[in-house]
């Protein structure tokens, strides 16, 4: 990444994104170089790094298919099941815990 221009927190140029804003906006980096770098400084440890791509390169998101609606909705199902009890818990198992909260709070 080297010739990557290094930006101060707060003071990039317009025109620049983080994945997460692209996201926001509907787009996707879509395959581009990383444009620029942000750093934000901090006491005792290296900076933060966020890294910035370009706005008007950026590519609309890909629709969602029913083929991949179906298949989150079975893998999102699937973790909702106690791997103890075998209930479906009706939230995502903490993996912290490994099993739903009345059969953790049973076992302890």
């Amino acid at each position: 990444m080297s010739g990557v221009p290094v930006y101060r927190w707060r003071l990039a140029p317009p025109g620049y994104a983080t994945v997460r804003q692209l996201r926001a906006l509907g787009l996707r980096p879509g395959g581009q170089d990383v444009a620029a770098v942000l750093e934000r400084p901090r006491k005792r440890r290296g900076p933060l790094v966020a890294y910035l791509y370009r706005v008007d390169w950026a590519k609309p998101v890909r629709p969602m298919t029913p083929a991949k609606r179906a298949a989150l909705a079975k893998a999102n199902a699937a973790q909702q099941v106690c791997p103890n009890c075998r209930s479906d818990a009706g939230y995502r198992i903490p993996t912290s815990l490994g099993m739903c909260v009345p059969c953790f709070d049973s076992s302890t």
